[in-house]
This record gives structure tokens, C-alpha cells and sequence, in this order.
């Protein structure tokens, strides 16, 4: 008579325990994100985590320290252990684009899901109540998402009231409207000059990157049709552009024509 084995495999079933995760951009969504649930007593056994490409802005690295500090409670920086430079050369120096978005999957989405493994997983996004759009929503099974603000009627003013009354709103929203790389393809041209003004080394070392195939004559821009020497170039007309689109936003919201800040197209894992 064989040996019945039962108790043994049964012993050896591992029941795992359901994560809860909250990525943090260093945008404003996710910061008030967290801040609002710890401040309610709901973060319990959170894991945060920032998908560091090597290429953030100077005050996303600040701002996150900051954070940590309000949480009390480490935020976990993931890394597809290579930077940029690396994974360019990978993808034989093709930028990355809307239509490519290489950078976001080697570098964002990669490390987050070797991160969760196949735990079951909680992950907890910023969407506001005031907004028509999608989080990163990972296909994996064990991954489901989670919407606080939108259950609970969080709009951006509420955003913006989370974060003066705890650490303060990112310093490059003076002139940016979306956390990310520095060289992030979905900028404005009016934010690129603002990266120009504000981090003149970092504008300089996005030229770098852009070329022209000697072969072809095709050129690998961060701006489709228009390389940062070009964009330069056409300074005072951008400008001007960009105080027409500045007054229409604020009359559709002094008309309360809510409309999403700008974050719509960009890649959300990097921005919310």
C-alpha cells in the first residue's frame, strides 16, 4: 500500500498574505495619495515604491525625501539596475516616443512587477474623482488596482489643500506640469523651455541625445518635427502660446469646466 503523502504536500502549501503598494512619481497625486490615507489610519502595512530611472528632475529626489520623512516609512527605490544611456544603446539609439515608449517598460514597469513577484497585490493609484482617465493597470492577475480618491470624491483642489497642510507642493509645478524624466517626450514645448531656464545643464544634455542619421537624413528628436536648437529658436512665439492657453484654462475653471491638468497622454505610472 503506497503511502498516503497528504499532510505532508498540504504542509508544504505556502497561503501568502495580500500585499498593499502605492507607487510615488514624485507628482502631486500620489504624494496626497498617501499622505491622505495615512493621515485616515489606512496605511497599514503599505509598501511604497519609486521607479527610479536615474533621469528624475533634482526636486523629485528632494521631494521624495520629504515624503519619507511625513510617512515615517521607507519608499522602496526600484531600478532596472541600468540607466538610460544603456537601454538607448539597446534600442539602437531610437529615442523613445508616444508611439515607443520603450523607457516606460524597461524602466518603470519591469522593476514594479518584478517587485510584486507573483504576490497577491493591492496597488493603490492617485486617479482623482475629477478626472476621465486610467492608472497603470498591470495585466498580471495577482496586480488589482485600487481608487481611494475616486471612491471617496477626492478633486484637485482637495490635491493641492492634502499637500499645503503636510509637505508642500513640488517645486518644478512652478513650471512643469508633470513629474518624470527630464527629457520626457509628452512635455509642452512652453515646459522645455522652462527645463532650459530651470536646469540649463540637464536642457543641454538632452541636445545631446537627439541626431540626425547621416544615412538617411532622418532625425531622432524629442519633439516631433522640431529639435530643442529649433525650439530655441521660436522662444517668444512659444511663450506667447502658452500665457493664450494659461488664460483659457483659468476661465474654464472659473466656469467650472473641470478639465484634467494636463497629466491626460502622458505615461501615468511616471506622472500621477
Amino acid at each position: 500500500m503506497s503511502q498516503n503523502n497528504s499532510n505532508v504536500d498540504i504542509q508544504a502549501i505556502e497561503i501568502k498574505s495580500t500585499r498593499h503598494i502605492l507607487g510615488l512619481s514624485g507628482g502631486k497625486d500620489s504624494a496626497a495619495l498617501a499622505i491622505y490615507l495615512k493621515d485616515q489610519g489606512r496605511d497599514e502595512g503599505m509598501e511604497y515604491f519609486f521607479c527610479d530611472t536615474g533621469a528624475e528632475l533634482r526636486e523629485v529626489y528632494e521631494y521624495l525625501d520629504r515624503l519619507e520623512d511625513y510617512l515615517d516609512r521607507p519608499i522602496e527605490r526600484l531600478s532596472s539596475g541600468r540607466d538610460f544611456d544603456h537601454h538607448l544603446r539597446r534600442f539602437n539609439g531610437f529615442l523613445p516616443a508616444p508611439h515607443a515608449r520603450w523607457c516606460t517598460r524597461v524602466m518603470k514597469l519591469e522593476p514594479l512587477e518584478a517587485f510584486v513577484g507573483s504576490d497577491p497585490c493591492v496597488s493603490y493609484i492617485g486617479i482623482r474623482a475629477d478626472e476621465n482617465r486610467n492608472g497603470y493597470i498591470s495585466h498580471k492577475p495577482n496586480i488589482q488596482a485600487a481608487y481611494p480618491f475616486i471612491d471617496d470624491g477626492i478633486v484637485l483642489s482637495d490635491v493641492f489643500r492634502i499637500l499645503k497642510e503636510s509637505v508642500g507642493v513640488p517645486e518644478y509645478y512652478k513650471w512643469r506640469s508633470r513629474s518624470g524624466c527630464y527629457f520626457c517626450f509628452f512635455q509642452r514645448k512652453d515646459e522645455w523651455l522652462g527645463l532650459a531656464d530651470s536646469h540649463p545643464d540637464l536642457f543641454e544634455q538632452a541636445k545631446r541625445y537627439e541626431k540626425v542619421d547621416p544615412e538617411t537624413g532622418k532625425r531622432f528628436t524629442w519633439i516631433q518635427g522640431m529639435s530643442l536648437d529649433e525650439l530655441e529658436s521660436h522662444r517668444n512665439e512659444i511663450e506667447a502660446k502658452s500665457l493664450k492657453r494659461e488664460k483659457r484654462e483659468e476661465k474654464s475653471w472659473q466656469e467650472g469646466i473641470l478639465d484634467d491638468d494636463s497629466d491626460d497622454q502622458a505615461c501615468l505610472i511616471c506622472t500621477l
